[in-house]
């Protein structure tokens, strides 16, 4: 298997030395560092990196608007850092494309199983070639498409997208898509699914206007459209 890159997006040296290390040392990835964020979009969109661990106070640009121009080119998975720890910021991170954060002060441990899970979400090939109704996700190529035309999702959209249209009509709890959004169980706020079903469906409309793919259940969760 070739070595995994990973682009580290950090201003502060001693972080981005430490995380270099762990990184390389404990899981065993190839490391690139820049420290200005205006670099960011540029350098990803040119060398496709297997992920970005996006720092969100960056000097040139900061990191929800390099999230916001990568998304714009590229679907590689992002993680962010932040020591803000206010849920409005989380929610408008993962709003504008991020797969993940992690708050400051963190383990350099950490960040490397957090960088494992979110490669193997992205990579996980159980639901390879599900599909209804024109529309088609290839968990193996991180492919999504609708009627041929390409869908361009991040790795958790692309899980939750699977999860849902390989049973039309069941009806997900929020706990249970939170579990497909993240293999780790951990504790998120029900928005963070709200937010990713709202951009999923942004996405999906785009290609296809009026059309209902995803249906929310008062109370409940959310279902793929039966027949859709």
């Amino acid at each position: 298997m070739s070595q995994k890159t990973v682009l580290l997006a950090e201003d502060e040296p001693k972080i981005a030395a430490l995380l270099e290390e762990y990184l390389r040392e404990k899981g065993d990835f190839r490391t690139v560092t820049l420290h200005r964020g205006d670099e960011v979009p540029g350098w990803v969109e040119k060398h496709r990196p297997d992920l970005v661990l996006l720092d969100l106070m960056l000097p040139g640009l900061d990191g929800l608007e390099v999230c916001k121009k990568i998304r714009q080119c590229s679907s590689v998975p992002i993680i962010m850092i932040t020591a803000r720890t206010e849920e409005i910021d989380r929610l408008l991170g993962l709003e504008l494309g991020a797969d993940d954060y992690i708050c400051k002060p963190f383990s350099p441990r950490e960040v490397v199983a957090r960088v494992r899970a979110v490669l193997r979400r992205a990579s996980n090939a159980a639901e390879e070639g599900s599909g209804t109704a024109g529309l088609v996700v290839d968990r193996a190529q991180h492919r999504a498409s609708l009627n041929g035309k390409s869908l361009a999702l991040t790795p958790v959209e692309l899980a939750l997208l699977s999860a849902l249209i390989a049973q039309p009509g069941r009806v997900f709890t929020r706990d249970q898509l939170m579990n497909v959004m993240y293999a780790d169980y951990r504790v998120v706020g029900d928005r963070a699914v709200d937010t990713h079903i709202r951009n999923l469906r942004r996405k999906l409309q785009q290609l296809e206007p009026g059309r209902e793919f995803i249906e929310s259940v008062y109370g409940v969760g959310y279902q793929a459209c039966p027949g859709s």
